[in-house]
């Protein structure tokens, strides 16, 4: 397991039943966590809690506020700056275990262009939400295109990038992430390195299906035909439940057979204040052999 442990403005103070108990640069939070199936103490007598999620037995939910609840703020990992805002369904805007592909996506990218005497380097990010891993790939030097299907998600990444002080590099796209790679093969587009964060279950604009199960592999394979000669790396993340890491690996050994390199695969998780690391989900990645050092 890779475990995000080096946040200042982060950290998961406790968990317990169910729920996990987050501090947000002074905003604590009770939120629901799926993987969080064994019982420690009372989380919900907390003095210091700002608000609480309920899941309603009707689906979704929504936060009790207890105390002052600012209704967006900002938090800080290394050189980059977040905006955190509690939304419907018990999501901040930000997934703080991803610091751990944030660190290794730069450190890549800032090694790409020193072995490349500075060249571009031209990620691609699918499935790309309120853009974290854009702004990381962004701020080692990487020019980004970052594509969602939700136009207040791409809004949203674009102030994050501004936050970090990005005004240029990062190219935003409302738009299905499938019909998109479709489109650059066509043009014959092509990028040194792709993220995706596909959801389990999804629908497009004209009612199209998404189940991970069925369709990531092919999608895969569809954007292997956008990756340079030599890619520098392909990067999925899948927070679905009960996919194994080893899967993850499997599928970017296969899709990606034609490209020198190799891939791997890990749970991911982050720190706890109890001692104990909280998985996340899983991250596979493919990393070109002229990078794999």
């Amino acid at each position: 397991m890779k475990i995000a442990d080096k946040w200042n403005d982060y950290k998961i103070i406790a968990t317990s039943d169910g729920m996990k108990l987050e501090n947000w640069k002074g905003v604590v939070l009770l939120r629901p966590d799926p993987q969080v199936i064994w019982k420690g103490g009372d989380l919900y007598s907390h003095d210091n809690i700002n608000a609480v999620y309920h899941r309603s037995e009707k689906g979704g939910g929504g936060w009790e506020r207890r105390k002052s609840f600012p209704d967006e703020w900002t938090v800080g990992y290394r050189d980059l700056t977040f905006k955190v805002k509690p939304m419907g369904f018990k999501h901040t805007g930000l997934f703080p275990e991803q610091a751990v592909n944030w660190d290794e996506m730069a450190r890549l990218i800032s090694l790409a262009k020193q072995k490349n005497g500075g060249r571009e380097i031209k990620v691609l990010n699918l499935f790309a939400y309120t853009g974290a891993a854009s702004v990381a790939c962004a701020k080692a030097g990487a020019t980004v295109t970052h594509v969602d299907a939700a136009k207040g998600m791409v809004e949203r990444a674009g102030e994050n990038a501004r936050l970090s002080g990005i005004e240029s590099g990062i190219r935003y796209i409302v738009d299905d992430c499938m019909k998109f790679v479709t489109r650059e093969i066509r043009r014959g587009n092509k990028y040194d390195a792709v993220i995706m964060d596909p959801p389990s279950y999804g629908r497009g604009p004209n009612g199209e299906m998404w189940k991970i199960e069925r369709d990531l592999f092919g999608f895969v394979q569809s954007c292997a035909q956008v990756l340079s000669d030599e890619p520098l790396f392909f990067l999925i993340n899948s927070y679905t439940t009960g996919l194994q890491p080893a899967v993850l690996k499997n599928i970017l050994t296969l899709a990606l057979k034609n490209f020198k390199g190799g891939a791997d695969a890990y749970e991911v998780g982050i720190a706890t204040e109890e001692g104990i690391p909280l998985p996340c989900g899983a991250s596979g990645l493919f990393i070109g052999e002229k990078y794999d050092d």
